[in-house]
């Protein structure tokens, strides 16, 4: 087998850059939209319960469990398992393999979406995107989907705003933006949650998000938690095995995957509290996806003093998430193409750029002119979607689970564990090998049959 020959590794350079970046993986644009929207329509705070203990279950220990096996390897998806793959086990480098297939197509329809985000930040800017017409703003949304000159355009130019990041390396450019996007996030979150509960009738907003509704509490609503704490945190495609590789050796795991959890659900309720007072306010219906983000904020905002300015302030907090979660899925093929094929990193993220940008026009064309083109009932945008979150993710999750809780010897996780964290992570070791032996894969195959026939 061909393994390129060793070169220096870049790295995280600092504790708080991989916190940040780390997080900045998490956070994407289901945080501003997805999350505060289910939490609110799924019994409010009694959802954020079974949310917390499904993360408990299920994300958190995946998480950790992805983090140690690329710091142990400290090499690329594929080429980590096949490190610590024990003898005779060749075929777990499949799951590396799984992992990068599925970043690419993840970010083959996820980068259309940041694209209209890119758009709509751009609109916003020069005061063209704000309208108190609900049925106006639908109509530019889908006059920017069916475009396929916008809709390509604005495609490869999220891309090509994660490539140039990307190809500037680990220290020098995931972890130098991501110091300055996340803590910008977290202000611009800030401000907009502070103004929100300025607004008359605010407080139907909040208990909208936070007031418990236990009767609402059922099977569907545990499963979506379930669902929610895996595909939350960017699980089941590499990424965090590929950040896991540039953790510096005195990185405390599981207190970092801790932070990041709490962190990135913070990020969730902020958004959340930033958006449906408003909404509420101004007696519009919350919605989820692209009909909240695209078509009634405008709307709400336009009711707003200085609405012009917090719509770009919106757009741009959105833009900020995205951009993270894009740098994480990028760097999977490209840490897999220098590390693997011995590439220049910037030949790997221009080579990996325009693979994506390949597989991704189909799925942005698929709103417009490519609608017609349909594979079994889905459009290639929905297709993409499925074979991701519904397939890859969920499968690749299971198999991570296993490979630590059964193939590594306790000593071998406390090990791990213990870097960074001492001695005190050694109780965290039982536990967490019954989490990743039975308790994760479970639930994430009841997800993952629940998305296929119960969905």
């Amino acid at each position: 087998m061909n393994r390129a020959p060793a070169r220096a590794r870049d790295a995280f350079t600092s504790r708080l850059g991989v916190i940040l970046a780390t997080l900045g993986s998490a956070v994407g644009l289901g945080n501003i939209w997805k999350f505060p929207y289910l939490t609110g329509d799924n019994g409010g705070a009694a959802f954020l319960v079974v949310y917390l203990l499904a993360t408990l279950a299920v994300g958190l220990p995946v998480m950790i469990a992805e983090l140690v096996i690329g710091r142990r390897a400290r090499a690329d998806a594929v080429s980590s398992f096949e490190r610590l793959a024990p003898p005779g086990g060749g075929a777990w480098r499949y799951v590396g393999v799984a992992g990068v297939c599925s970043a690419v197509f993840l970010l083959a329809f996820y980068s259309e979406v940041v694209g209209w985000v890119f758009a709509y930040l751009f609109e916003s800017l020069r005061g063209a995107a704000l309208s108190s017409d609900p049925a106006a703003n639908a109509a530019r949304f889908t006059a920017l989907a069916h475009d396929p000159v916008a809709a390509l355009g604005w495609q490869w130019a999220a891309l090509a705003w994660a490539a140039g990041i990307i190809v500037c390396g680990v220290a020098r450019g995931i972890e130098a933006v991501t110091k300055r996007l996340m803590p910008l996030l977290f202000l611009l979150l800030a401000g907009l949650a502070v103004h929100a509960l300025t607004l008359p009738g605010a407080g139907r907003g909040l208990a909208f998000l936070l007031q418990p509704d236990f009767s609402r509490i059922g099977p569907a609503v545990v499963l979506t938690a379930l669902g929610l704490a895996f595909f939350k945190l960017s699980l089941g495609i590499g990424a965090m095995i590929t950040y896991g590789s540039y953790f510096r050796a005195d990185q405390d795991i599981p207190l970092t995957a801790t932070r990041v959890m709490l962190a990135d659900l913070t990020v969730s309720l902020l958004a959340g509290i930033a958006i449906f007072p408003a909404v509420f306010s101004f007696g519009f219906a919350p919605a989820s996806g692209p009909a909240l983000v695209f078509m009634t904020m405008p709307a709400v905002f336009s009711q707003l003093p200085a609405g012009g300015v917090l719509l770009a302030v919106f757009f741009a907090l959105i833009a900020i998430a995205a951009t993270g979660a894009m740098l994480s899925i990028l760097e999977v093929p490209v840490a897999w193409l220098v590390e693997r094929h011995g590439w220049g990193r910037a030949r790997a993220t221009v080579a990996a750029t325009l693979v994506i940008a390949l597989f991704g026009a189909p799925a942005a064309l698929s709103q417009g002119v490519g609608a017609a083109f349909t594979l079994a009932g889905r459009s290639v945008f929905e297709l993409y979607d499925f074979l991701t979150s519904q397939l890859l993710m969920p499968l690749t999750g299971i198999a991570i689970a296993l490979f630590v809780g059964r193939t590594w010897s306790a000593a071998a996780l406390a090990a791990e564990l213990g870097q960074g964290g001492g001695a005190r992570r050694a109780a965290l070791v039982g536990p967490l090998r019954v989490l990743l032996r039975w308790v994760a894969p479970l639930l994430i195959a009841v997800v993952l049959l629940h998305g296929w026939w119960g969905g």
